[in-house]
């Protein structure tokens, strides 16, 4: 890493193994030396300090898409290669790109199933879906944890939630893995066509699933959403197959991480007992599993002595703001009860995750039903971190018990 204060630039490689597997001291030494800089590896402005990520986050003047207020030409923007068409006409629908008022007449749809009080219902599913799994390696003595724990718990509720077949849950994990690869920095143009290809056959699965489930409504979020489309006309086919998508992919791929992320935690610390919310929340500020959030500038504006032209990225460091000694004090120290605990994990503002509920129950369930179950669990091996950033989670939790 190098920090040039006069150039305001830090030379940093986001797919160094000794940076993705604790990118924590990197954070320390540029918050400290140049808070607000440009990536030059992204080629974009981010910032580190908690104060700046959070009220970034907030802010309207910047947001997750660029093309409803600004052109291509406008922008000086290429045309969208021809073999990655399909990803980005899929993306064009998603909330989490979305802005108003789109993104609020999406997300009004769905809100309401993934609210406090109606995630809560879920709770004796997922108890038994967490000692179901348990029970299938509990005699072994030992087990990779985050494909035989973390991994089943939310792609399995999130079928449940959608009325997904569950012997589908492999398949669409597949294709959700390759789809959310081109997020990842070390993305290639086999990165790309397999994203492609997984787009392609997910979204036509979900389309004849939704042509069957037309016919056969049940008690699903699936079925509430074709109900609304029906009704309404609040949404059309192609919102209604790029939200379901959305919802497994981004329901999936950072509460996977954070259920790894926190057992490894756990098991570092010395911690078996009093896993409470208030020690689940502390996993999730300790050892966050999305570490840099990207947003545009949506009109000519200047931030902390920075000027950023219209379509400019700017890029959120959620990880470093979660260990900024001015908001955490003894960042780097893990304490169960802290309070206050205000973790930009989730996010913030109109684009907060919307399934944080549904996550936090699950980690509040799965953390502590884990080590109440194989109280001798220990770690077999020392876990390391996949080559995915700005994603943070384990290659592997190999332990025993």
């Amino acid at each position: 890493m190098r920090i040039d204060t006069t150039r305001r630039s830090v030379f940093l490689d986001p797919v160094d193994p000794a940076f993705y597997n604790n990118p924590y001291p990197a954070y320390h030494a540029i918050r400290a030396e140049l808070p607000v800089f440009r990536w030059e590896q992204y080629g974009h402005w981010c910032f580190a300090r908690h104060e700046d990520v959070n009220a970034l986050l907030r802010d309207r003047r910047f947001g997750r898409q660029i093309l409803h207020v600004a052109t291509r030409e406008e922008l000086g923007w290429p045309e969208t290669p021809a073999h990655l068409k399909p990803f980005y006409d899929f993306e064009t629908h998603s909330l989490l790109e979305l802005e108003p008022p789109v993104h609020t007449r999406l997300r009004g749809l769905i809100n309401r199933s993934f609210l406090s009080r109606q995630v809560e219902r879920m709770r004796p599913a997922i108890t038994n879906l967490a000692n179901g799994l348990i029970d299938r390696f509990e005699a072994k003595g030992e087990a990779e944890l985050l494909a035989d724990f973390a991994t089943p718990i939310p792609v399995i509720v999130i079928c449940d939630l959608l009325g997904v077949p569950g012997d589908m849950a492999q398949q669409l994990l597949a294709w959700s893995h390759d789809m959310v690869a081109m997020y990842m920095a070390r993305r290639d143009r086999t990165v790309e066509e397999r994203a492609v290809k997984a787009t392609v056959e997910f979204s036509g699965f979900m389309r004849d699933y939704i042509t069957r489930r037309r016919k056969e409504p049940r008690d699903d979020l699936l079925s509430e959403l074709i109900r609304a489309e029906e009704q309404g006309a609040k949404l059309t086919e192609d919102e209604l197959v790029t939200t379901a998508i959305l919802i497994l992919n981004a329901g999936h791929e950072a509460t996977v991480h954070a259920i790894g992320n926190g057992i490894k935690c756990l098991l570092e610390q010395g911690i078996r007992s009093g896993i409470d919310e208030a020690c689940v929340e502390e996993t999730l500020r300790y050892d966050a599993p999305l570490h840099l959030f990207t947003r545009y500038a949506l009109e000519d504006l200047e931030y902390a002595g920075i000027r950023l032209k219209k379509g400019e990225s700017v890029g959120l460091l959620l990880g470093a703001a979660n260990r900024d000694p001015a908001r955490f004090p003894e960042p780097d120290r893990f304490f169960p009860g802290r309070d206050p605990n205000p973790q930009v994990s989730f996010g913030a503002g109109i684009h907060f995750c919307i399934g944080a509920p549904l996550a936090r129950l699950e980690m509040q369930i799965a953390l502590p039903l884990l080590f109440e179950r194989l109280p001798k669990l220990a770690l077999a091996e020392t876990p390391r971190y996949r080559n995915a950033y700005h994603f943070h989670g384990l290659e592997s939790l190999k332990v025993t018990f």
